[in-house]
């Protein structure tokens, strides 16, 4: 580590850490603390109830209300079965790109934000600029909330949040929400020749299943957002699992489903419905035969959606920072909803890196979107 480095040099360093949203980030974090002690920036720690993880806040220029927040995760997705041509925790460059699990998704963005801190140290800021990185937004922005809710119970205030997710540098305004959950359905078994005494977990898994994607359809022709490219809210099953054998009636079955809602929708009410015909059609049935039968649903993720007027002082200076008149919105989620509902901080989604090459094998960043990077930086802060 040395006192000025370039964001390339910065991003081979935050690759070189192996921080797939199972393992520890805690390393990649000490190394960002010190990288930024040595520009004389203090910045806070905020570990995850278990400790193994932890999420990193420092401010640089005056303390008040004000000035802007710089978002980023430090988490990444795992690599096991996918097919690389170099190691993926090894920023390799090749034609111009930047090859490394978590080049794109969102290394380079914090590689960027790290790179202008001398900078932003020795231009004596009048409005502060805040550094907010975070742990587990892969797995559903679980490790940003707790920094929030710490940064609002002691009154931090800012004017906007820029969260730096891959957009090929466009400005994107909105998002869908998200929800996951995990449904639990407990019947009673009895062997096949017995089916009509039993309460086939499958079954009515199924039924359950059948009426998501009803459901889906419903909202399909619901409210409409055709900035979006799938312009309506959805619901999909991922996973499912039970039965232990052919000639046995199963008393267990789990399956996985997520909804992405529309701002316009109330994420709610979707998961009020599902509970309502789970209690007021299935359980009756199944319980007019084993009272012990029941259907829980255990949450995954849920973050909600984003939006932000495009005609916003923060849209309108975004865009001409980055050169582009364009705003757009997308289907994948951000921490940006959860800054801009918890925290009351008007939010935009903007940062290097098409999010095509995202979770894939092979991900890289271009160099040229890493310069537009660090210029877009340097005319939005300085």
């Amino acid at each position: 580590m040395t006192k000025t480095q370039t964001t390339r040099e910065i991003l081979a360093d935050l690759v070189g850490f192996d921080t797939t949203s199972a393992r520890s980030n805690l390393p990649l974090i000490e190394h960002v603390r010190a990288y930024l002690a040595i520009h004389g920036v203090t910045a806070e720690i905020f570990p995850s109830a278990d400790g193994r993880k932890a999420s990193l806040w420092a401010t640089i220029g005056p303390a008040g209300p004000g000035g802007i927040i710089l978002s980023g995760h430090t988490d990444c997705v795992p690599v096991e079965g996918q097919a690389w041509t170099s190691d993926p925790f090894t920023l390799t460059e090749r034609d111009g790109r930047l090859y490394g699990r978590g080049a794109c998704d969102m290394k380079g963005f914090d590689a960027a934000v790290l790179a202008i801190v001398p900078e932003l140290v020795a231009a004596k800021l009048e409005r502060p600029v805040h550094i907010a990185f975070s742990y587990d937004e892969e797995v559903g922005c679980t490790g940003v909330r707790e920094m929030i809710a710490i940064l609002k119970g002691r009154g931090e205030a800012a004017a906007a949040c820029l969260v730096g997710e891959p957009t090929s540098m466009q400005v994107v305004v909105g998002h869908k929400g998200g929800r996951g959950y995990r449904c639990h359905v407990t019947g009673q078994e009895a062997h096949s020749s017995l089916a009509p005494r039993a309460v086939n977990a499958i079954e009515y898994a199924a039924e359950l299943i059948v009426f998501l994607r009803d459901l889906a359809g419903e909202l399909a022709i619901g409210p409409r957002d055709e900035a979006f490219d799938v312009v309506h809210t959805t619901i999909s099953t991922g996973l499912i699992s039970g039965g232990t054998a052919v000639n046995i009636v199963p008393n267990a079955c789990s399956f996985t489903f997520e909804y992405r809602n529309l701002v316009e929708v109330d994420p709610d009410s979707i998961f009020e419905r599902i509970v309502d015909f789970a209690e007021t059609k299935l359980l009756p049935e199944m319980r007019s035969r084993a009272p012990q039968a029941s259907i829980t649903f255990e949450p995954i993720y849920d973050y909600p959606a984003l939006a932000i007027d495009p005609s916003h002082p923060l849209v309108t200076r975004l865009k001409n920072v980055v050169g582009h008149n364009g705003h757009g919105k997308v289907a994948y989620g951000t921490e940006g909803g959860l800054f801009q509902r918890d925290l009351g901080v008007p939010t935009v989604v903007c940062g290097p890196g098409s999010i095509d090459m995202a979770h894939k094998p092979d991900e890289y960043v271009t160099i040229e979107q890493l310069d537009r990077c660090d210029a877009a930086l340097r005319k939005l802060l300085l």
